[in-house]
């Protein structure tokens, strides 16, 4: 099944501590059904001082969110919408539910 949420795509929080906020994905794992998105479910993780990181300490990183969590930003409203597939032009494409408008290609 082709994804429905990619790399770089804008999506918005649907639920937890940052419900509301948007932010563009950064990462995607399929197999655990889950994403990163920059700026979002932000944790701190106490890192040793090692070779890369001579310093060590406490960093601010981005923590994954279930897909189920986030919801695509319509390009043409700016608001949440559901992602479906239509064929164009021999080609398959994503398509927002809410204004029938192509999101990729």
């Amino acid at each position: 099944m082709a994804a429905k949420i990619k790399t770089n795509d804008r999506v918005v929080v649907l639920a937890g501590k940052d419900k509301g906020r948007q932010g563009q994905v950064l990462r995607v794992l399929p197999k655990e059904d889950r994403l990163f998105v920059s700026g979002i479910n932000m944790v701190k993780r106490h890192t040793r001082p090692s070779q890369g990181d001579p310093q060590g300490g406490i960093k601010h990183k981005e923590a994954a969110l279930h897909v189920s969590n986030v919801a695509l930003v319509d390009p043409k409203t700016g608001e949440p919408t559901r992602v479906g597939f239509r064929i164009e032009n021999g080609k398959k494409v994503r398509v927002a539910k809410k204004s029938g408008e192509v999101i990729d290609g």
